[in-house]
């Protein structure tokens, strides 16, 4: 049996495999990455991949997209024509992620004698128990070391790893573009990431649908370009780092003339994905 770390390069799953490690020996670990190319994965996230790997002196294990170092969360879905699939699952995790991940399991897992280990802690327990149903019902075990007790957690500045400077902007080392995240994100995305912006851009026209939707139906990223300007011109500081509704509520008063288009923003604002990324 082997720990085998949901390894996303994001702070919970680099302190979910060092606590994992320090109950359960790095011998018995295994870091279960997929890797995402140099354009949407920031450098800094790649580091810290490679530090705490470095630090259990352990190589970490890919299952990846078979284009992984080219494709983007909008160019996978480009290819499908559609950015959801079935119920209403983001293709980009689908295809990025899932899909490798289901096929790494059935190939080196199939006696499913393995415990995957997720980064989830005691804020999210709708998401600990969706994902422990998940993989219990394909007959696998799960654990979740950010609901042990504080000092069971080894985190990684009591070993003097730096998380990276994407926790400067963003509260997770999402994709930079994610097709999950809501307008928040988006605006950091016009702000710091023109190439990012006009592929999605570029993406919506393709499909034919927009990635973002409000009470009325779809929201292109071209309709919101004018109401960010005036933002930046305002300006408005592009984070995560405050929760929405705040980030909105300091838009509304920066920005007067455009109070009930943010008004909007606030209420469809879901956040950043946290389905993809621990």
């Amino acid at each position: 049996m082997k720990y085998v770390i949901c390894y996303s390069g994001g702070k919970s799953s680099s302190e979910c495999a060092l606590s994992i490690a320090k109950k359960y020996g790095s011998e018995n670990v295994i870091l279960l990455n997929h890797d995402i190319n140099a354009r949407i994965e920031q450098a800094c996230t790649k580091q810290l991949k490679r530090d705490v790997a470095d630090y259990l002196g352990l190589e970490i294990t890919y299952a990846n997209h078979d284009k992984w170092d080219t494709a983007t969360p909008v160019s996978v879905c480009v290819d499908a024509k559609a950015w959801k699939v079935g119920s209403g699952q983001i293709l980009c995790t689908n295809r990025l992620k899932t899909d490798p991940f289901k096929k790494w399991m059935l190939e080196n897992d199939p006696k499913c004698e393995n415990v995957y280990v997720y980064g989830f802690d005691a804020s999210e327990p709708s998401r600990v128990n969706r994902r422990a149903q998940i993989m219990g019902q394909m007959g696998y075990k799960t654990a979740f070391p950010m609901l042990w007790a504080s000092d069971e957690i080894v985190t990684l500045e009591s070993i003097g790893i730096d998380a990276g400077a994407v926790y400067k902007t963003f509260n997770h080392s999402n994709c930079e573009g994610c097709l999950k995240a809501g307008w928040q994100h988006w605006y950091i995305v016009y702000c710091t990431r023109s190439d990012i912006w006009e592929e999605a851009k570029a993406g919506e026209d393709e499909i034919g649908y927009a990635i973002h939707k409000d009470k009325d139906g779809p929201v292109y990223l071209e309709e919101k370009e004018a109401l960010f300007n005036s933002m930046i011109a305002a300006g408005v500081v592009p984070t995560e780092k405050i929760k929405p509704q705040t980030f909105w509520a300091r838009a509304r008063k920066a920005v007067k003339q455009n109070e009930s288009e943010l008004s909007e923003l606030a209420e469809h604002d879901k956040g950043v994905c946290l389905d993809c990324t621990v």
